[in-house]
């Protein structure tokens, strides 16, 4: 197509008076990030940690040692920030509690870890935490991994165990303890036998729970379906990495057996006080008036009073005999 000036100049003034009618907006300045708080890199590294040098702290050590690291705090704004720290875990300890930042500097605080002797080996997790207020108000977690080194124990136990009803349904409560030095990852199994035979079986499967050492939870596992009319005996078994076992058991009785039992009682007890009544109404009363006839023993009781009288009367008739 050939080029026409005429045409170029009137495409250059329209855009010209569009710009002078609708001014672009300012260009906002862009906003510098604000503080920050990484593992301090290693030697090799390079000068500003990031989630690709350390994500976290891992230290690794035996009861009764020191170990020592470093938490880094860059600044990279224009103006200074002051950094709260703090450390939540076990053996924790910061060389400060309250950090000034220059602006565009990096400032590392070391920290120490100190194992006691008498620690558990296994996993020991901490946290430092750094704080800031004001215009910087800003929050950063690093993650401390601390393991204590030595002979590794699984070991958990199943405690307070209880089934109770709810509605057509029951509910079976229980408590995980974990015993040993290790992280547990915990598998149920259920199994329930009642007088009538098995009612249920349920195999293993992973709980939503992992067991730190020494850290318990109470759980539940809901039984949609149980035996109305049964007595029922349930056991929780519970299994783990490391060979950990553990096992408990519970009764239970719907509450409809044994309304059911008391129901089935109350025309025994009522038979039993019939027949009660009827020997109590045919037995005699001792020293009451005499009802039964001549043949009977109560024919052949009498008065003390009467007895006499006819003493009386036969010998009264011997005498006349004789005297006739």
């Amino acid at each position: 197509m050939p080029f026409r000036p005429r045409t170029a100049l009137r495409g250059a003034a329209l855009a010209a008076a569009a710009g002078l009618l609708c001014p672009a907006p300012a260009a906002a300045a862009p906003a510098g990030p604000g503080w920050s708080a990484a593992p301090a890199p290693a030697p090799a590294a390079g000068t500003a940690p990031g989630p690709q040098d350390r994500p976290y702290f891992y230290l690794e050590g035996a009861p009764g040692t020191v170990m020592t690291d470093r938490l880094s705090l860059g600044n990279p704004t224009g103006r200074a920030v002051t950094v709260r720290l703090r450390g939540t875990g076990p053996w924790l300890a910061l060389a400060a509690r309250e950090v000034k930042v220059p602006p565009r500097t990096r400032a590392s605080v070391p920290f120490t870890v100190t194992v006691p002797r008498d620690a558990a080996p296994g996993e020991h997790p901490g946290t430092l935490v750094a704080t800031s207020g004001g215009r910087d108000g800003r929050r950063a977690a690093v993650p401390v991994h601390l393991r204590v080194t030595g002979p590794r124990l699984s070991a958990l136990t199943v405690e307070n165990v209880a089934v109770s009803g709810q509605g057509s349904a029951a509910v079976i409560r229980y408590t995980l303890v974990n015993r040993g030095n290790t992280v547990l990852s915990p598998r149920l199994a259920l199994r329930a036998d009642g007088v009538f035979g098995p009612v249920l079986r349920r195999p293993a499967h992973r709980l939503p729970a992992r067991l730190r050492p020494g850290r318990r939870v109470d759980l539940t596992e809901s039984w949609p379906d149980p035996p109305a009319l049964d007595a029922v005996a349930v056991r929780l078994t519970v299994t783990a990495q490391g060979g950990a076992y553990g096992s408990a058991t519970a009764s239970y009785t719907p509450v409809a057996w044994g309304a059911l039992v008391g129901a089935a009682l109350v025309p025994v007890a009522g038979a039993g006080g019939l027949v009660a009544v009827r020997r109590r109404r045919r037995a005699p009363v001792k020293g009451g008036p005499v009802t039964g006839g001549p043949g009977g023993r109560a024919g052949r009781e009498r008065a003390p009073g009467t007895e006499k009288a006819e003493g009386t009367g036969q010998l009264a008739g011997s005498a006349s005999g004789a005297r006739a």
